[in-house]
């Protein structure tokens, strides 16, 4: 994360961390599907001493994510943790504090503060009246300082809130007053239709200004189908390759009746397609070529027939029935 590295899709489990067995299986599902980092919750004791098991049966970074009992860390530090998700000024005095970042600093373990606008400290409510996106960064900076004060400063941070606006304007604020690793997400986004959208204005936005370094869609859905928005908005920002899709909205032009679904079929067989290209899907023969001449490949719908094109050159009409197949027969040979 950081240092120029590109920007990563992270996600977290749903599954107990205490039951090894299905934090294993969620935690490949999850690495399966493209994600970089996979973040456990860590409760309690058990879960602390479940990690190590998990860690030894997946390969993805795991990173624990404690509240409040600094030995927590310890253990999840012994047990192979790539990274610790902690508040310092959560789990105790100086001493528990420093503990944490001596044992961290060992094993080369970086430290990612987490300020949510829902869980900021009570003198910041007072100061600011209610959570506001100077109180976030206050709270993640004072933070900060107490690792700081310990020599500590592999650090990432993150300041999420269920407001886009407050989201946005608070990573604009920390990405001003610190050069840390910047985690963006928005937090409790919604379910799946409402976290993409409101995902995607927050984490966009501050990805084209240059702001972030990895991200979370943050969904009230399985975590893979946050994995596949993360990946599919990296890709739609040009930050990350893989196969893209174009696909018309349609409009009264449109000669074939069942193109939602021929779109559909394209895109779900894509997910297999493991190579940098860039796929179009027209709705018809008019504006199909012309629109998507940017594309790699694609074809364009006519009345019972397609048109197959390649950088923008036809390549031959094939029947309706056959054109997604003739599709990934062409891509497969690219």
């Amino acid at each position: 994360m950081g240092g120029g590295a590109p920007v990563s899709v992270q996600s977290m489990c749903t599954a107990d961390t205490r039951d090894a067995a299905a934090a294993v299986r969620q935690v490949n599902a999850l690495a399966a599907a493209g994600c970089d980092i996979v973040r456990l919750a860590v409760p309690d004791m058990d879960a602390a001493k479940a990690f190590r098991t998990i860690k030894e049966q997946t390969r993805v970074p795991l990173v624990a994510d404690i509240h409040f009992d600094y030995r927590l860390a310890l253990e999840c530090i012994k047990s192979g943790a790539d990274k610790i998700r902690l508040n310092p000024g959560n789990i105790g005095g100086k001493e528990n504090v420093r503990a944490v970042a001596d044992a961290a600093g060992e094993k080369g373990v970086p430290i990612r503060i987490g300020v949510n606008g829902g869980s900021l400290e009570k003198d910041l409510l007072e100061k600011y009246g209610h959570p506001t996106a100077e109180a976030l960064c206050e709270s993640a900076l004072r933070h900060a300082a107490l690792l700081e004060d310990c020599g500590f400063r592999d650090i990432g941070i993150s300041i999420k809130s269920s407001s886009v606006p407050m989201m946005v304007e608070a990573y604009r604020k920390i990405a001003a007053l610190t050069d840390y690793p910047l985690h963006l997400g928005v937090t409790e986004a919604g379910t799946e239709y409402t976290g993409i959208i409101k995902s995607s204005i927050g984490i966009g936005s501050l990805l084209l200004d240059g702001i972030g370094d990895t991200i979370r869609v943050s969904l009230t859905a399985d975590p893979v189908r946050e994995v596949k928005a993360g990946i599919e908005l990296l890709k739609a920002l040009d930050l990350r390759r893989g196969a893209r899709l174009t696909s018309c909205p349609t409009c009264g032009r449109c000669q074939v009746e069942n193109m939602i679904d021929i779109a559909n079929r394209v895109s779900a067989r894509l997910e297999g397609v493991d190579k940098d290209i860039h796929v179009a899907v027209m709705g018809c023969v008019v504006n199909g070529p012309g629109e998507a001449r940017e594309a790699d490949i694609g074809f364009a719908c006519g009345r019972g027939s397609a048109l197959l094109f390649k950088k923008g050159e036809i390549l031959r009409k094939v029947h309706i029935d056959e054109a997604v197949d003739e599709l990934f027969r062409e891509i497969e040979s690219m």
